[in-house]
């Protein structure tokens, strides 16, 4: 009787049906493998890090700023150099120093390696200034950050700055290597007065930066900073601290969804201003997860 039955059905009726069995069968083999540990795919090593920045040349006749930020396994590294403007060359220095920084930061395969990369890449980077400039004039500032985790390690030299904006406050991580600091200590310890150090016209000039022949050692953070889930932290050029208040700077992280946004409108408020003398200006912000 069965065998009547399968008879009676139309060939194509059956084709059908074996092929629905097949295609079901199929499903739920790959179910199988999509959902099998074995078969999974790879997590991601590196957490993908909110990352924005910013530049305007200003009034100048040509950028000297340059930046970069790159996420590795070993963290998040942003870099930014401001080439000296009152020097020739600052194009050329800034460039040499962010490239060699991105460089070196590639060989880093341990988080111990973190602070020796930084004050190796800096006599590096300083190294080769000087054989470009070859006795010419020019040199540049930099600021680095490596983010790792809610550890930031970090270095600077020149007039660059490291910031994190914190529960509507900035902390300042690093010292601004001009003569201004020299003038200020003087004042604290009483060989000068308060108004002597302001009046100063050498307070801005630099007295360690990269690309120069008395080249100290960078400031290092001897101890990573310990960061806080929400915290933004900011590299900033002289040409954005020197034009935007903190009031300011505030506003554009309030207002802005992400770093992106927040650095854009930074960049934008520095631009409507229209100063007749502005400099280059250059902010990367992280935002820290």
């Amino acid at each position: 009787m069965i065998m009547m039955r399968l008879m009676d059905i139309p060939p194509v009726i059956i084709l059908l049906a074996f092929l629905a069995v097949i295609a079901a069968l199929l499903l739920i083999r790959r179910r199988l493998l999509v959902n099998s540990p074995a078969e999974a795919e790879p997590a991601h090593s590196v957490q993908e890090l909110p990352i924005g920045n910013g530049q305007t040349i200003g009034a100048r006749n040509e950028q000297d700023d340059y930046f970069a930020s790159a996420e590795t396994p070993q963290g998040v590294i942003a870099v930014l150099a401001d080439g000296i403007s009152g020097l020739s060359n600052g194009r050329m220095a800034s460039t040499v120093a962010v490239t060699t920084f991105m460089r070196q930061f590639m060989n880093v395969s341990a988080e111990k390696e973190i602070v020796p990369f930084i004050s190796k890449a800096a006599k590096l980077a300083n190294s080769e200034i000087l054989r470009q400039l070859g006795g010419a004039s020019g040199g540049t500032t930099l600021v680095v950050a490596v983010m790792r985790g809610l550890k930031l390690y970090w270095g600077a030299v020149g007039d660059s700055i490291l910031l994190i904006y914190r529960n509507g406050d900035f902390i300042p991580v690093n010292q601004k290597h001009t003569y201004a600091t020299l003038l200020e200590e003087r004042y604290l310890s009483g060989e000068i007065s308060k108004e002597e150090a302001l009046a100063n016209p050498q307070r801005k000039q630099l007295i360690n930066y990269l690309g120069y022949e008395g080249y100290q050692e960078m400031e290092i953070g001897e101890k990573p900073f310990e960061l806080r889930q929400g915290d933004k932290v900011l590299l900033c050029s002289d040409g954005l601290y020197n034009t935007l208040s903190e009031v300011e700077m505030e506003e554009a992280l309030k207002k802005s969804q992400t770093p992106h946004d927040a650095a854009e409108y930074m960049i934008e408020a520095i631009e409507k201003k229209r100063l007749v003398n502005q400099d280059n200006a250059t902010v990367i912000v992280l935002e820290v997860w």
